[in-house]
């Protein structure tokens, strides 16, 4: 029975001092490496704006004549 209480104590401890391991590695970027981050999701966010305004303007005719049948 102990040795399963030991277990349930030493996973939280183990996930903890991992944890802080990861932490400990973890560096702020530098000035050229955030820019370089900052452009990278911005190419993302125009890109993915521009497939969406295509796929809106293709779906409002498609939409209209599904819509509009005579």
């Amino acid at each position: 029975m102990s040795e399963r209480i030991r277990e349930l104590v030493d996973e939280p401890v183990s996930f903890l001092r991992e944890g802080m391991q990861f932490m400990n590695r973890c560096t702020k970027p530098d000035r050229k490496e955030f820019i370089q981050i900052c452009r990278a999701v911005g190419t993302g966010f125009v890109v993915m704006g521009f497939i969406g305004y295509l796929v809106k303007l293709i779906h409002i005719p498609i939409n209209n004549i599904t819509t509009h049948k005579l």
